[in-house]
């Protein structure tokens, strides 16, 4: 298949063009920029210049394809509200375009959409549309899209990690330098779900190849990292006393990280394991931590 695929030259969007191509695939990779487009090229890809500022730029990507997989999303984490609803607006543009068709679109949202109301292991048969996490606008408006004949499933993230980037945990290292702690809230139980970002590559090219409308994938290695042990991790690695906080000294703290640093939001993969044959394979969370180079962040 011609699969267009947004956040193609991303952290893990980078990752889904060689499994894309090593599967048979040609990808027709978004960009917004020169360098993208000659990285594209030089990993066997076609380039396609937008940006999700311009969502019509987007879809007419989309049009070209015979399917879509939409990893791209704006990580300004102090707008994420607004970038939620950027989100939403590239998914109904490429709706758009593909609506009527059997074209498979795969979008992205995160593992916190399955857990239940109550709290609990977040699965893939759920989704709470109340969850207070505006990330379910991109879920929301997959399931409205659906209903126009787009041929929708969905891949959710834990924290997605290598050793350079690890999802929310890269911005809670840079706040611990910049306070001179690594801190967790309360006793630091709550867990994390995790996978390496090779996994999670692979992933999205079996959700592709094993396409079913309407489904959702967790992409889940580890169910629960807990957070105290990421944060022990962390100021071994930066050099800094670890500390635990109140909740509310956790919200001047982590600033806008502060809503997310004491949830508990483990995750199954066990449905989705099953019906893709999906196997993570690789090294988890703490050993990437434990294998990161914190390098001159480290005190004299």
């Amino acid at each position: 298949m011609r699969v267009f695929l947004t956040g193609a030259t991303g952290f893990i969007g980078s990752r889904v063009v060689p499994e894309l191509i090593g599967a048979g695939h040609q990808v027709l990779g978004l960009t917004r920029s020169d360098e993208g487009a000659r990285w594209l090229v030089r990993n066997g890809a076609e380039a396609h210049r937008g940006t999700l500022d311009e969502p019509d730029s987007v879809a007419s990507g989309a049009a070209q394809a015979d399917a879509v997989i939409h990893t791209a999303f704006d990580h300004d984490f102090s707008r994420f509200v607004e970038n939620c609803d950027k989100d939403r607006r590239v998914i109904e543009a490429m709706a758009d375009v593909l609506a009527g068709s059997d074209r498979p679109l795969i979008i992205t949202s995160g593992t916190g959409m399955g857990s239940p109301p109550n709290g609990g292991l977040a699965v893939e048969t759920e989704f709470d549309r109340d969850n207070p996490n505006p990330r379910r606008l991109s879920e929301l408006t997959g399931e409205a899209v659906a209903k126009r004949g787009v041929s929708v499933a969905a891949v959710r993230l834990p924290q997605v990690h290598d050793t350079q980037k690890q999802g929310l945990i890269s911005p809670a290292i840079d706040i611990a330098r910049q306070k001179g702690v690594s801190a967790y809230v309360g006793e630091g139980l709550n867990r994390w779900p995790a996978a390496h970002v090779s996994d999670v590559a692979r992933l999205y090219r079996l959700a592709l190849d094993k396409h079913e409308p309407g489904a959702r994938w967790h992409a889940v290695a580890e169910q629960g990292v807990p957070v105290r042990k990421i944060a022990e991790i962390i100021g071994a690695g930066l050099g800094l006393p670890v500390r635990s906080l109140s909740p509310t000294e956790a919200v001047e703290h982590f600033g806008w990280l502060g809503p997310f640093a004491g949830m508990d939001l483990p995750a199954s993969s066990a449905s989705t394991r099953e019906r893709l044959g999906w196997e993570p394979q690789g090294p988890g969370l703490i050993e990437d931590l434990r294998n990161m180079d914190y390098g001159s962040a480290r005190p004299s």
